[in-house]
């Protein structure tokens, strides 16, 4: 990102940042919550892929951006995005047992590979 202590062109760059955020709450996109009481402690998300022998979670969902709640910060992130990552960390690590009783295949996500925008280029 380049850099600039110009008012205007922060002005212009949040104001283009608090749109983007209105259009995502408010056009309609689908949207996936979810909260992990565990992130904070683990630095890692769990992200389900199957449940009780189905696919479910991120193998099933219609959501453009998933919003991880963590204990004092959320993370918004793009579907495809997340696919990759979890893609990545799937290749590395493969599947965890989790969810109600490990009932749930799914992906362990370091939390910082979340805020990594050239995660594509990992690939």
């Amino acid at each position: 990102m380049k850099y600039s202590s110009s008012f205007y062109y922060d002005l212009e760059l949040g104001e283009k940042s608090e749109t983007w955020l209105n259009e995502l709450f408010s056009d309609g996109k689908k949207i996936e919550v979810k909260t992990d009481l565990m992130a904070d402690k683990t630095k890692n998300i769990y992200i389900e892929i199957y449940s009780r022998g189905k696919k479910s979670g991120l193998t099933t969902t219609q959501a453009e951006y998933w919003i991880f709640k963590l204990t004092n910060v959320s993370i918004i992130i793009a579907t495809k995005t997340l696919k990759d990552i979890v893609r990545l960390c799937y290749n590395i690590n493969g599947y965890k047992k989790g969810g109600d009783n490990n009932t749930s295949l799914g992906v362990l996500v370091p939390i910082n590979l979340l805020f990594n925008e050239n995660i594509s280029d990992n690939i």
